[in-house]
This record gives structure tokens, sequence and C-alpha cells, in this order.
């Protein structure tokens, strides 16, 4: 999956789970992109994770609130992707004209990204990609790129806290709130604690790590982190969405209660 990093190469093998779940007859969203952003080696990786709910579970479900957002007529203009990896979502969702969304991503992976998609037609939405590493001063690599503080954003942070340390986590959640106007939205996805010691998920979480991919962050309590600082949240539970899009295991007499898996958050300041 060409010279990226260990948890760059995510970013492909996220683009293939999507890929997959656009060519069902029942997908719960189409991305015409996500094959081409996935490229082979990561399509077979997805093969050997065998079904990965969650990821098709979290982008409608983020899917949806950003639309809802964006032509919510709250005059939001800025919309912001952490570790945006192969997120498709300028070219596939309704971003009015005169938005401008912020991809921020390693400089070699959003290099890969815009070589992989050179032949598509610029969204309609203003997309910016940030390069910086979300280990150092990206704030200020975004306000370099035309980011304004002082004006209400929306925020997403997808597939990113399972691979840091929780110091990372609060640093970063730290500073999102630090660039946060009043008005601001924050989307935001979490592992559960329950994960790590969950047998059905270890033989996902060893090929990742098999990948250098570990993951190190889990938590049972995602809406600490936002009210601490001053985000009003409410959080749901995977296995809840997922049993209402008909991905996750349904409850019944012979199946016990599936794992909530993780936690999909909606704050706002």
């Amino acid at each position: 999956m060409s010279d990226l990093d260990p948890v760059a190469r995510t970013a492909r093998l996220t683009a293939a789970l999507r890929a997959r779940e656009s060519e069902r007859p029942d997908r719960l969203f189409s991305d015409v992109f996500a094959g081409r952003l996935a490229g082979e080696s990561a399509r077979a990786l997805a093969d050997q994770l065998g079904e990965v709910p969650a990821i098709a579970v979290r982008t409608r479900f983020f899917d949806d609130l950003l639309t809802g957002i964006a032509g919510a007529g709250e005059g939001l203009l800025q919309f912001v992707l952490l570790a945006a990896g192969m997120d498709t979502r300028a070219q596939r969702l309704p971003f009015p004209a005169g938005t401008t969304l912020y991809e921020v991503d390693r400089p070699e992976l959003l290099r890969l990204k815009d070589a992989l998609l050179a032949d598509v037609p610029e969204p309609v939405c203003r997309r910016v990609a940030v390069s910086a590493d979300l280990a150092g001063d990206w704030p200020r690599s975004l306000a370099q790129a035309g980011f304004r503080p002082g004006l209400p954003t929306c925020w997403l942070v997808e597939g990113l806290t399972q691979y840091l340390q929780e110091a990372d986590v609060i640093r970063l959640f730290d500073r999102i709130t630090g660039c946060s106007a009043p008005g601001s939205h924050l989307l935001a996805e979490f592992v559960a604690a329950s994960v790590f010691r969950d047998a059905a998920a270890r033989p996902m979480l060893d090929a990742l790590a098999e990948q250098g991919a570990v993951w190190h962050y889990g938590t049972d309590e995602p809406l600490s982190l936002f009210a601490e600082r001053g985000w009003k949240a409410e959080s749901v539970p995977y296995s809840e969405v997922g049993q209402a899009m008909g991905r996750w295991p349904q409850i019944s007499a012979a199946t016990p209660a599936p794992t909530a898996g993780g936690y999909l958050v909606h704050a706002t300041r």
C-alpha cells in the first residue's frame, strides 16, 4: 500500500471498506471514488478482516450529520476533517457553494490522494488540503491555510482516536476547543474500552497490529471529554445506530446482546 506509514495505510483500508459497502444492493451510501483510493492491497486486507460494520455505520451517520449541519442555514462555512485520509465527502456531499472544507493529514497521504483523484472535477465546495502531523502544531498549519478560528466551525474526528495514546487524545481535544468559536460543532467517534477485552474483536486487532497499526485508546465514557471542555454533547452506541441501519447483529433469544462497539458523538459549543 505504497510507502505510507502504518497508520496512514489504514486510510486506504477504510476506503476499501467503503468501496465494499458501495457495491451492496442495500448500500448505506455510494462512494464511487473509494475503489481507486483503496488499491488492490488494501482490498486484500479488507477481505482478510471480513465484515467490519462500524465503517459503513459511521460513514452514513456522519454523512447525515454533516449534510444536515451544512444545510441548516446557520451560516457555517468552515468544516475541518482531522486525519482526513482518503475521505471523499468534499466530492460526495452537497456542501453549499462558499463552504470551505479543510482536510488535515500527513503530506505524503494528501499527495497520493490528489494524484489518485487528479481527473476528478473540483467539488462545489472549496477543498483545502492541509499538510500537518496531528502530533505537531497543526492549528498553526490550519491557520496558515486560511482557517479562521473566530468563525463557527464543524469538526470531524473519525477513525483517529483509537490509534492515539490517552494523553494525545486529550491534547487533540484541547486544541480543537481552543480553535472553536461559539456555535461550532464537533463530531467524533470512539472505540469502546470493552472492545479490547472482546474475543470476537481480537482477530481484527491482531491483523491491524501485524500491519503496524496498533489500537491504544478506547473509552466507555466519551462525554466527559466534551463536558470538561465546555461542549454540550450527545453520544449514541454503534450497536444502536448499526441495528437501525441493518448493519449490526440484532438481539434475539439465540443471539446475546452485542457489545456497544464504540460511540458516535455530536457536540455543540
